[in-house]
């Protein structure tokens, strides 16, 4: 069954980061991530706002760009940053599974 809402922590690990750089991002763009949050006030991420850190991870984190520079070309097109994140969540996984054939050796 798949989940409708993320818990940051969650978010985090999938990305890699911190919660802290995730609730970071999320107060810093808010146009383009709007979590959910829950009778306690926590933060729930749907997929589409996990879409949009993967993005902002790729912006940030693997192209060098400022805070700023990621948002402009988040506002500039968003489908070209999306379909890289696309390609590099593929070339990942199939990096597991060849590291699972390998061990697997």
């Amino acid at each position: 069954m798949e989940k409708y809402y993320y818990s940051i922590s969650e978010v985090a690990e999938m990305l890699g980061e911190n919660a802290s750089l995730v609730r970071f991002w999320t107060n810093s763009f808010p146009k383009y991530i709007k979590p959910h949050r829950n009778a306690k006030g926590n933060r729930q991420f749907t997929k589409e706002d996990i879409e949009v850190l993967k993005q902002l991870h790729l912006l940030i984190r693997g192209r060098g760009m400022t805070l700023e520079g990621a948002g402009k070309e988040l506002a500039a097109g968003r489908k070209s940053v999306e379909d890289r994140v696309k390609a590099l969540d593929s070339l990942k996984e199939i990096r597991r599974q060849l590291e699972e054939i390998r061990s697997g050796l």
